[in-house]
């Protein structure tokens, strides 16, 4: 068995799957972005969530933050907007229900490119953290001086 070429959208393939301690074989489907990407009405709502994909479909009226939220979201890779809202350990355990399969290994992110980014990202950020305070700080010394200074001046 195995992947199959990229062209065929849909993948399948056998694995062993650990559920509960317990190693299972399971056969998982592979989707390609343009296949998760026609999955974008209200009526067939699909998310890709770390590399997993999810119908969540019949989840959009039960959605505590509104179906607005998943649907802004529908086709498309929803991994940073699920992580930056800080979803529950329930949530995330949710999400099982509602899994469809795995994103083709061609179309995932590395981790690599995250990383960078996230170093990069983290030097201006740190970088800027204390250079306004510090600039800030040299216009109000200045200021204040120099009101100071032409107050006794007067």
């Amino acid at each position: 068995m195995g992947d199959e070429n990229k062209a065929g959208n849909t993948f399948a393939g056998n694995r062993n799957v650990e559920v509960n301690g317990e190693t299972a074989d399971d056969t998982v489907k592979y989707y390609t972005l343009e296949d998760v990407r026609v999955h974008n009405m209200s009526n067939d709502t699909w998310l890709i969530i770390h590399d997993k994909v999810y119908n969540v479909s019949r989840f959009l009226e039960e959605h505590p933050g509104g179906e607005e939220v998943l649907l802004e979201q529908a086709g498309g890779d929803a991994t940073e907007s699920f992580e930056d809202v800080g979803h529950s350990t329930d949530a995330r355990e949710m999400l099982q229900q509602y899994y469809v399969g795995e994103l083709h290994m061609d179309d995932r992110k590395t981790g690599k490119a995250k990383e960078v980014k996230a170093t990069k990202s983290g030097e201006s950020s740190t970088w800027t953290t204390w250079l306004i305070p510090v600039i800030a700080a040299a216009i109000i010394g200045i200021m204040y001086r120099y009101y100071v200074l032409d107050s006794k001046s007067s």
